[in-house]
């Protein structure tokens, strides 16, 4: 995905959700990649993910939605559907998106952090992260279909390897 299907679904004359910003000047990759989670109040209440990875020669942010509270502890799976890569410059997003306008609601900083990456594939996401509700290792794993068009994964704790 690229930043083309965000830009398609917004009018910014409307919304104050940012355009472009995929840069930021000065940060070293030593302070770690972009990791939040976003509670957004829209027409369905859900817990928007984004992971901050390189796309199409971009940096954006990974995203998925998911339906109910993200996991804290093991054994919790949570249905994540991804959604259209967000411009870097959306971590900082939280406001008010206007009614009648994609994504309608109020959306707020739920979760903030860094975020490792230890594994990634087509189907497969392994990361360790540091944010202030979520620590520690997360996978995010493709649920297999019929349609390769599906964009259903589910997101949980991974058991921490001893040692």
């Amino acid at each position: 995905m690229s930043l083309k299907e965000y830009k398609a679904k917004r009018d910014f004359a409307q919304t104050s959700e940012p355009k472009e910003g995929n840069r930021e000047p000065g940060r070293r990759k030593s302070q770690g990649l972009v990791y939040l989670i976003q509670e957004h109040h829209a027409s369905r209440h859900h817990y928007d993910l984004r992971l901050e990875a390189k796309e199409d020669d971009e940096m954006v942010l990974k995203s998925w939605a998911i339906p109910k509270e993200p996991p804290l502890e093991e054994g919790i799976k949570r249905l994540a559907v991804q959604t259209e890569d967000h411009p870097l410059s959306y971590k900082d997003f939280k406001g008010t998106i206007p009614k009648g306008t994609y994504g309608a609601g109020t959306v707020k900083i739920w979760d903030r952090g860094t975020y490792l990456l230890i594994e990634r594939d087509a189907a497969k996401w392994l990361v360790r992260i540091k944010g202030r509700k979520l620590k520690g290792m997360y996978a995010l794993i493709k649920l297999r279909s019929k349609n390769p068009q599906d964009k259903n994964w589910l997101l949980f704790k991974h058991k921490e390897n001893p040692g």
